[in-house]
């Protein structure tokens, strides 16, 4: 996977206590690959949640922050089979466990379902606006650009963060505010790791089907309520005429 998509770390914790004090070790694996290079080992030791000492696989060596902790560092840097030992780690810690990550989790992903509608602009220079959603996608990162006759479109296009659903899943936004232009084409387009290829979604500027129902029932009821008032006014006018007339004295 692309190390520009992940970072994540793994943690292990080991707990001791003593006269109510806490003593702790952290032990903790960042990545953005499966690769050795890629990992970062790091070994933190705590005294009543203060770190006095740490070790880093990029440096090789312990660093104290207290006191103690000094004295610590200085110890274990001498200790050659020692150092040996926790520059190991990050080879028999780290690598088994991201494998087993890249390989059930990390690796999954879960393709986007897109949305490109229109939407009301805010007040300005242009009078409509497009906007392009991606709903239900894993993992998080994600990119859109906008096509405007097959020429990408770098001014008045904003996006939102990539937005957590709850459940895994993300979804991402990007608007267009733009002045319609007679037989243009503009179209958004989705790059994401489940793709095997960027999604590339048209504008289609004619009325969606609901807004066409929507519209043919209001005809359809103001047609029938004109025949249904023609008609009574005819029975009216009928009636009208079949009526006699009586002279009062």
């Amino acid at each position: 996977m692309d190390s520009t998509f992940i970072r994540v770390c793994l943690l292990f914790i080991t707990i001791s206590t003593a006269d109510a004090m806490v003593h702790h070790f952290l032990r903790n694996c960042e990545f953005n690959s499966s690769k050795l290079e890629d990992i970062e080992f790091i070994l933190s030791m705590y005294y009543d949640k203060v770190e006095f000492l740490r070790f880093t696989s990029s440096s090789g060596k312990f660093v104290g922050y207290t006191e103690f902790g000094v004295k610590q560092a200085d110890y274990f840097n001498k200790d050659a089979a020692q150092m040996s030992s926790w520059r190991a780690q990050k080879e028999s810690v780290c690598v088994h466990n991201i494998d087993m990550n890249y390989s059930n989790i990390l690796d999954k992903s879960v393709e986007p379902k897109v949305k490109l509608r229109s939407t009301a602009p805010p007040p300005g220079q242009h009078p409509a606006m497009l906007v392009c959603s991606a709903y239900d996608f894993y993992p998080k990162n994600i990119k859109m650009t906008w096509f405007r006759d097959g020429q990408e479109v770098k001014t008045s296009v904003s996006y939102t963060d990539e937005l957590a659903d709850g459940d895994w899943y993300y979804q991402y936004h990007s608007h267009l505010e733009y002045t319609p232009r007679s037989g243009e084409k503009i179209s958004c387009v989705v790059h994401h790791v489940s793709l095997k290829e960027a999604l590339k979604i048209d504008w289609d500027p004619s009325m969606p089907e609901s807004e066409r129902n929507k519209i043919a029932i209001g005809a359809s009821g103001l047609i029938l309520g004109l025949v249904l008032s023609l008609a009574g006014f005819i029975y009216y006018k009928r009636k009208a005429r079949g009526r006699i007339l009586v002279p009062s004295n």
